[in-house]
């Protein structure tokens, strides 16, 4: 009788402050799931006492030791690009990057966040109005969330950004794409959410390396809805504000797990189990 020994797996996720990360949990527990051996290893910049300009190295290092794959959060999702063979076309439409596939000595970038996005928002925010939408950040994460607001219907996003500049680009780019006026890069923040019909917040503030609000929370007004990208903690000092207000509130934890389905698959070629993620989520949560 011949036994076959699991699939083993070696990934890994490439940020900074990422240490509470639940991405690596998540991957391991579905593999598990699926009789593989996952070992997913955090490559926190912080920890490792490197930044953005050492990523060529850690690149290199994560192909050479037979990753399969990375995820990539902030503050690399744009800094990875021009170090990549290839990109899907979310990736190159939305010019980020949250996760690398290592594949006969290529490598090839994907955008599964955007896609995250979108399904959490549909179940948590089903039915919302979204003509006028406010998106605080531009970087990585925002493109993406920005893709999948109009992707979703949004007809106006108002993009801010601490990066004038940063905001009129992705706004342009947006344009090209879904059509001119679609997104507009804004400087007036208070005009922009007396009108809006939402806010999608985009930017790192909020975690527990970057605790606070991203915006007064005057600003906030019942009967807009607030989705949020941060996870950690899961109920964030924007969301509990919303709340307090009347707002329909969206948490991270949605887009957490359904970037991680779309990458897992990525990853192994093997199609996991959503809900069963999302219950390993909740686990991971609670502990």
């Amino acid at each position: 009788m011949s036994l076959t020994a699991p699939r083993r797996i070696l990934l890994g996720l490439i940020g900074a402050g990422i240490g509470r990360s639940l991405t690596p949990a998540m991957h391991e527990r579905e593999a598990a799931a699926h009789g593989m051996h996952c070992l997913y290893q955090l490559l926190d910049l912080d920890r490792l006492g490197l930044t953005v300009e050492q990523l060529p190295q850690l690149l290199d290092a994560a192909e050479l030791l037979g990753f399969s794959g990375v995820n990539v959060t902030y503050p690399a999702k744009q800094h990875v690009i021009p170090l990549l063979d290839d990109l899907c076309d979310d990736a190159r439409a939305i010019g980020a990057v949250n996760t690398v596939v290592f594949k006969d000595g290529q490598r090839i970038g994907y955008n599964t966040d955007w896609w995250g996005f979108a399904e959490s928002f549909k179940a948590s925010l089903p039915d919302v109005a979204m003509g006028e939408v406010v998106q605080l950040g531009a970087g990585g994460a925002g493109a993406a969330t920005a893709h999948a607001a109009l992707m979703m219907g949004t007809q106006t996003l108002r993009l801010v950004d601490a990066d004038a500049g940063r905001a009129a680009q992705l706004a342009q780019s947006l344009c090209a794409r879904f059509g001119a006026g679609r997104a507009v890069a804004c400087t007036e923040l208070e005009a922009a959410m007396r009108v809006a019909d939402g806010l999608i917040h985009a930017t790192p503030t909020g975690m527990a390396k970057h605790p606070g609000l991203p915006l007064p929370a005057e600003l906030l007004r019942p009967g807009q809805w607030v989705s949020e990208i941060v996870y950690f903690p899961l109920q964030t000092a924007l969301l509990q504000a919303a709340q307090a207000k009347g707002c329909r509130t969206m948490t991270g934890g949605g887009m957490a797990v359904f970037q991680a389905v779309k990458a897992f698959e990525l990853f192994t070629g093997v199609r996991p189990d959503a809900a069963r993620m999302q219950l390993h989520f909740k686990e991971l949560q609670a502990l």
